[in-house]
């Protein structure tokens, strides 16, 4: 039996492993930008709108038409895990309601950052929590 028989898979970011240069196109370059925050941490996130449609339809359709609760979450979070894999992956948590959060997945790559993922969740997950203090 083939062992990927039924597996499903998914193209991961493709800016995600890569490092970013100054000669590489930006999201200004090509008029893609969705939207810019900067976030506590002091690093800012850029979303291109095509990588955004990516996430809304690929990786989290229940995030479609929640770009500002993203953004929000970026901006002002509840609070802000740094991921047990990658040190240079952050989640940040805001609350909805009771027991509600929205996350944002980011990756800081020498000061620059871009969203990973963004997801609605029940539970904040493990890592070290870093913010606040």
């Amino acid at each position: 039996m083939d062992k990927t028989e039924g597996a499903i898979f998914f193209q991961l970011d493709p800016d995600y492993n890569r490092e970013m240069t100054d000669d590489q196109p930006t999201a200004d370059d090509t008029g893609d930008l969705l939207f810019e925050v900067l976030t506590p941490l002091g690093f800012r996130v850029r979303v291109t709108r095509s990588y955004w449609e990516l996430i809304v339809t690929v990786k989290r359709p229940a995030m479609a038409g929640r770009e500002n609760d993203v953004k929000d979450a970026l901006e002002n979070p509840g609070e802000i895990r740094q991921s047990r894999n990658d040190p240079a992956v952050y989640l940040f948590y805001k609350p909805e309601r009771i027991g509600r959060w929205v996350c944002a997945v980011a990756k800081q790559l020498d000061g620059k950052g871009f969203l990973i993922t963004a997801y609605p969740t029940d539970a904040v997950k493990e890592g070290e929590h870093i913010w606040p203090k």
